[in-house]
C-alpha cells in the first residue's frame, strides 16, 4: 500500500503585480485561473486536496464552486507565501506522507504532470525530500514535498517565500524532466495572461 499523497493549492496571495483586481478570478479560456489549477488536481485523483485561501477568500470560494475540495482560511496570508503553505500542509490528514503544492497562477499543470511527480516519489529506491519537474534545466513547479522530512524545516519557514530555500541545501532531491512548458509559466501580470489566451 502506497501512501498518499495529498495537493495543497496555494490560492491566498494578493498578486499585487496583476493589478487591482483579484488575479486568480481572471478568466482563461472561460474559467477564472484558480478554477484550472483547482480541475487538474481533482483530475489527478491522487489524494484530498486542500486550498488555502486570503485574499479575495470569498470570491475564490465562489470561483471552485461544485469541486471536491477542503477549503483553508489563511488569516496570516498577507505575512507571505511561507504563512500559506504551512496551513495548507496543517490541514492535511496526519497519514498523508507528502504533498504536492500547486501555485492557483499556473494553469497548465494537468492531472498527467501531478501524476508524474506522485510516481517518481514512490518509485525513488530512497524517499526523496522532493520532487521537482525540470525542463531546460530549470526547476518549476509544482514540487512535491516529503512531510516525513522536510516537516521541521517548513515549519520554520518565513516571509514570502516557499520550499526553495530548504531544498536548495539538501542533496536528495530528486529532478524529475518534463516536457511540459506550464511549469515554467505562472500569471503574474495581464500581459502574461494575454500571452496564454
Amino acid at each position: 500500500m502506497r501512501d498518499p499523497v495529498g495537493t495543497v493549492l496555494l490560492a491566498a496571495g494578493r498578486g499585487t503585480r496583476f493589478g487591482a483586481s483579484p488575479k486568480l478570478l481572471s478568466l482563461l479560456d472561460g474559467k477564472p485561473l484558480v478554477r484550472h489549477a483547482a480541475e487538474a488536481a481533482v483530475a489527478a485523483d491522487l489524494g484530498p486536496v486542500i486550498v488555502v485561501l486570503g485574499h479575495a477568500g470569498e470570491a475564490v470560494r465562489e470561483a471552485l464552486a461544485g469541486l471536491p475540495l477542503t477549503l483553508v482560511e489563511n488569516p496570516a496570508y498577507a505575512d507571505g507565501l511561507s504563512t500559506s503553505l504551512r496551513a495548507g500542509l496543517d490541514a492535511l490528514p496526519g497519514e498523508v506522507a507528502a504533498a504536492l503544492v500547486l501555485l492557483g497562477d499556473m494553469p497548465r499543470i494537468g492531472p498527467g504532470l501531478l501524476r508524474r511527480l506522485t510516481e517518481g516519489f514512490h518509485s525513488a529506491p530512497d524517499a526523496p525530500a522532493a520532487v521537482v519537474p525540470v525542463r531546460d534545466r530549470q526547476r518549476g513547479n509544482p514540487v512535491l514535498l516529503n512531510r516525513r522530512l522536510l516537516d521541521p524545516g517548513l515549519a520554520a519557514l518565513t516571509g514570502d517565500r516557499g520550499a526553495g530555500p530548504l531544498l536548495a541545501r539538501r542533496d536528495d532531491v530528486l529532478e524529475l524532466p518534463v516536457d511540459e512548458a506550464g511549469i515554467l509559466i505562472d500569471v503574474d501580470t495581464p500581459a502574461a495572461l494575454a500571452n496564454l489566451s
